[in-house]
């Protein structure tokens, strides 16, 4: 059976909410894995989840991003792990240079906490396989450092080549350039989001108006490593 690990730092708060969704709602094998102790070849796909890694020192995600696990985190598009980082899990991927930009601090400059409907395009990769282009997802954002900045030469080559998640019309609430709420590499091996999934994979939790739009990221890692990706 396929084995996720949620690789766990000083500060991470969101590993056991991410554990209970893979084991109890969607059915499949993970553990919780201590940093300093995890090795990417005993794994088959890779959460990093949200909290606040080394108490943000410097900058979200800075510290966590040069630490050895994170570095073995470089071959796991060349060892065909998949790897997926939510809110802080986010953050540290961007610093680690796996995924372009930089998350900046809110334009409020206040911590947001809210659900958010986003919208999904040219979905592809595990983490996204049953993912439709243009589905649109419902899930809560719970950060202050969540605006994400990319230079325009940049976007141009994402936005032709690689999977992002945008916020809808009015949920943009942390000014995040061009909408985005999160991207992924080319292939869709690496997916970086602010929303949490994890928090909105069972129906109620929703609140009114909003559905558990996350529970499909993870239905889709499930379906893509027993299929053998």
């Amino acid at each position: 059976m396929p084995r996720v690990a949620i690789l766990k730092f000083p500060g991470t708060n969101c590993d056991e909410d991410v554990h209970h969704v893979l084991k109890n709602v969607i059915g499949i094998e993970s553990s919780i894995v201590w940093y300093k102790d995890f090795v990417l070849r005993d794994w088959d796909a890779v959460v990093i989840p949200g909290g606040f890694s080394y108490g943000d020192w410097l900058r979200a995600g800075a510290i966590a991003a040069r630490t050895n696990a994170v570095e073995e985190l470089g071959n796991a598009r060349s060892s065909g792990v998949p790897v997926l980082g939510i809110c802080n899990g986010f953050q540290i991927l961007v610093e680690a240079g796996l995924l372009p930009g930089a998350l900046l601090l809110n334009e409020s400059s206040k911590f947001v906490c809210r659900w958010v409907r986003t919208r999904v395009e040219n979905p592809k990769g595990p983490w996204l396989s049953l993912v439709s282009d243009g589905q649109i997802l419902d899930m809560p954002i719970a950060h202050a450092e969540g605006r994400y900045y990319i230079d325009n030469e940049s976007y141009s080559v994402l936005v032709k080549t690689s999977p992002i998640i945008r916020y809808l019309p009015g949920f943009n609430l942390n000014g995040s350039l061009y909408d985005i709420a999160g991207i992924a590499t080319e292939d869709g091996m690496i997916l970086g989001l602010m929303p949490h999934p994890e928090r909105a994979s069972e129906d109620f939790l929703a609140p009114r108006g909003f559905k558990a739009g996350g529970r499909i990221i993870f239905e889709s890692i499930a379906h893509s490593l027993k299929r053998g990706w």
